[in-house]
């Protein structure tokens, strides 16, 4: 079997302008040429966002780039694809995102050991922007001690 290279797409942005409540991990349903385009990496979380429409989860403007050997049968670059996950979760997911104030977002696409890749989605509520300050001073603080610590 020949080794696969460790695909691990982190949407860094998430972490600062949401407060993670708990991390789901989920699979993906995807077509032949997009699987191929995230292992080469070309993937883009940015922008993207999860929705819950007829009782399924769903994963919005998630940009893979279309396969560059692809034929006429390449992807649609930013379509829809449904996410798979427990119906227990969904239900979870359901009710929180029914209260004000909370949202799913992507934060990280991975190729597991299998070779299938999945979504790690997060249950997220929105920062303000002290709460953002804070969190940058908490991050220097901590940067700050483990540079004392390695010092000595």
């Amino acid at each position: 079997m020949e080794l696969l290279k460790k695909v691990e797409i982190v949407n860094k942005r998430a972490r600062h302008e949401y407060e993670f409540l708990y991390t789901i991990e989920a699979g993906i349903m995807l077509q032949g040429t997009e699987i191929k385009s995230i292992r080469m990496g070309h993937i883009n979380l940015s922008d993207s966002y999860c929705i819950i429409f007829n009782g399924e989860l769903y994963l919005d403007k998630l940009h893979i780039s279309e396969y560059a050997n692809g034929t006429y049968n390449n992807h649609e670059p930013r379509r829809r694809r449904k996410l798979l996950i427990k119906g227990n979760e969904l239900k979870k997911l359901h009710t929180k995102v029914k209260e004000r104030g909370f949202t799913i977002i992507p934060y990280r696409v991975y190729i597991n050991d299998r070779g299938y890749a999945k979504v790690e989605i997060a249950l997220a509520k929105g920062k303000k922007s002290y709460d953002k300050r804070e969190t940058l001073k908490a991050n220097d603080v901590r940067r700050e001690m483990e540079r004392g610590v390695k010092e000595y």
